[in-house]
């Protein structure tokens, strides 16, 4: 159903309202001309007007006279004609004939309007100019005098050439004020292919109609790509600044005087090292993508912390005990297994690697409004608090040294996106001591 600022509802308005305009303007303007057009004209008048000055000169000469001049009538015009007194007597010896009393009944004055109903003639009545009240003339109208000959022209004109002008009218006003917006669209699309700053003016994106709609969308679509393409960049870029460093030590390794067993080492070493960056730079960009959420399902947190803690605990030489689990034994999220064990993998050791000798790595949480609220802390120094929301950011690592194998800060990031796609959220904050990293994800009732 469309919404209450549509389009439709204003077409619809302006298609109904334009309607009922022609069809008012068309009517209006038909009975305007009809009236007029049905009217005697000014030559038809005069004329007429002087047969009946002839006719009362005919009337004073007597009954002969009479007769003799409507004869002469109907020889010079076509049509019935007679000579009558107020009372519809004939003024001359010929009594009226049927035709003509009909006639009578029906006569028309010089200003009356005229029908097209009738087949025949009308028949119009004319006082005699200097004595009305003696008698009339009356005789029909002379064809050539019929005013309704240009009615079918009219009517044409205002019933079907009008309204199909004023229609084509209102189809340009309609389409213009349609194309301002899309012309608008148009240019932005088209600069957008060389400009990812381009947007779609506030205005236009503020309508409540399928244009604003439409200029929204664009707006935050080009908003996400710009943040795509940006992203992509910054990404190449540290992904190349990273790469500098095991090539430049693999660069000095092999000018310098390494034996051959040495050698193969430090090249595996580093080989192995830019492998696992490519990898995790593969796996940031995947996450960065558009892709459709990931298939959860119900998992228990238990089992997952201690294969991941297991694993984790072998590389560092921890013993299990350095990383317990405060949860209920029932609590279960719903969740991604593999991205879900991902994102554990890279908090623990994120955390052990900034854990002091005899540190612990824990996990907590508890269960409220439908979500596991997950806290994995450690006991290190922390971090800088404007650092916290940076930590997330690729490529971010707080320890200087960079030494070989504190990573190349890409595993909070990937962990952040992971969880993120699952419908979950990861923030952190500062303990007393160490970083607490906090885990939100929908919970199994």
């Amino acid at each position: 159903m469309p919404g209450r600022y549509s389009l439709l509802w204003r077409l619809s308005a302006v298609l109904c309202l334009s309607a009922v305009l022609v069809v008012w303007l068309s009517w209006h303007l038909t009975t305007q001309v009809g009236e007029r057009a049905l009217r005697l004209g000014t030559e038809a008048k005069t004329t007429l007007s002087g047969y009946a000055a002839e006719a009362e000169q005919a009337w004073r000469g007597g009954d002969d006279a009479m007769r003799q001049w409507l004869s002469s009538l109907q020889a010079r015009e076509p049509g019935d004609a007679m000579l009558v007194d107020q009372h519809g007597v004939s003024l001359t010896s010929v009594p009226l004939t049927e035709q003509q009393r009909a006639g009578l009944r029906f006569q028309r004055e010089l200003n009356y309007r005229m029908s097209l109903r009738s087949v025949e003639m009308p028949y119009i009545g004319i006082p005699f100019p200097e004595a009305p009240e003696a008698g009339r003339l009356v005789m029909q109208l002379p064809p050539r005098f019929f005013p309704g000959r240009v009615i079918p022209f009219w009517r044409a004109l205002l019933m079907g050439v009008l309204p199909a002008l004023l229609a084509l009218l209102l189809g340009v006003l309609v389409y213009r004020q349609l194309m301002r917006p899309l012309r608008a669209l148009e240019a932005q699309v088209l600069r957008f292919r060389d400009d990812p700053q381009a947007r779609v003016a506030p205005e236009l994106a503020a309508r409540r109609d399928e244009f604003g709609q439409v200029a929204e969308s664009f707006n935050l679509m080009a908003e996400r790509v710009a943040g795509v393409l940006g992203a992509q960049r910054q990404l190449l870029h540290d992904m190349s600044h990273e790469l500098r460093t095991p090539l430049s030590r693999l660069s000095v390794a092999l000018d310098g005087q390494l034996s051959e067993d040495a050698l193969r080492e430090r090249v595996a070493r580093e080989l192995a090292l830019m492998s696992a960056l490519v990898d995790d730079t593969l796996e940031l960009a995947w996450h960065d993508m558009v892709q459709p959420v990931s298939a959860t399902e119900p998992v228990t947190l238990g089992p997952m912390w201690d294969l991941v803690v297991e694993n984790v605990a072998f590389e560092a030489g921890w013993p299990v005990s350095r990383f317990p689990n405060r949860l209920p034994e029932d609590a279960r999220v719903r969740a991604h297994v593999n991205d879900l064990a991902r994102t554990l993998e890279n908090l623990v050791r994120n955390a052990v690697r900034h854990s002091p000798p005899e540190g612990e790595v824990s996990l907590e949480g508890h269960c409220e409004g439908g979500m596991w609220h997950l806290t994995v802390a450690d006991q290190g120094p922390g971090v800088a608090p404007e650092a916290l929301t940076r930590i997330f950011e690729p490529f971010v690592r707080l320890d200087t040294a960079r030494e070989q194998g504190s990573g190349f800060g890409l595993g909070l990031s990937i962990a952040r996106r992971a969880v993120v796609r699952q419908g979950g959220s990861l923030w952190a904050e500062n303990g007393a001591p160490g970083l607490r990293v906090h885990l939100c994800l929908p919970a199994v009732t």
